[in-house]
């Protein structure tokens, strides 16, 4: 259950690099379409059921990953640490899940409220750091049984 609990984390250390490639994607692809084919960005595009222009497919995955995948992998991730016993494991694991539910809450209100999408990356930082340094520093608690394996 260890390494379950270690997959989990670098899985979702993982997720947050594809929700930064996926938007990134997006956003290029508007811009290029903005730039190079005269594409209008305004309420239409937006209402629109099927925009067409490069890298719209990055808005979907965005979406898709930021609602659904990740929020069921650090579901997971919580329900696994339960077995793992990992010292500290179900405390880190608790406090990724707040930082996704936050992370998808800042991600509707931005909608609304555009400033707020700068707290939406910063907490897309922290939840990469928290999982990433959790399973790092677990491979070296395997291999060093009086490291330190949490964050």
């Amino acid at each position: 259950m260890r390494t379950a609990f270690r997959v989990l984390m670098y899985l979702l250390a993982a997720e947050v690099l594809v929700q930064g490639m996926a938007i990134a994607y997006a956003l290029a692809g508007m811009g290029h379409w903005v730039d190079q084919d005269g594409g209008v960005v305004d309420k239409a595009l937006f209402d629109s059921d099927n925009p067409d222009f490069p890298g719209v497919g990055g808005f979907m995955a965005h979406g898709m990953n930021g609602t659904m995948i990740i929020p069921i992998l650090v579901l997971l991730l919580l329900i696994v640490s339960f077995f793992a016993k990992v010292p500290g494991g179900t405390k880190t694991a608790g406090i990724l899940v707040g930082l996704v539910v936050l992370q998808v809450f800042l991600g509707i209100f931005a909608h609304e409220v555009p400033y707020v999408i700068m707290l939406h990356v910063l907490n897309a930082f922290a939840i990469f750091s928290v999982a990433a340094l959790t399973a790092h520093r677990m491979g070296g608690a395997d291999r060093d049984p009086g490291g330190v394996a949490t964050v």
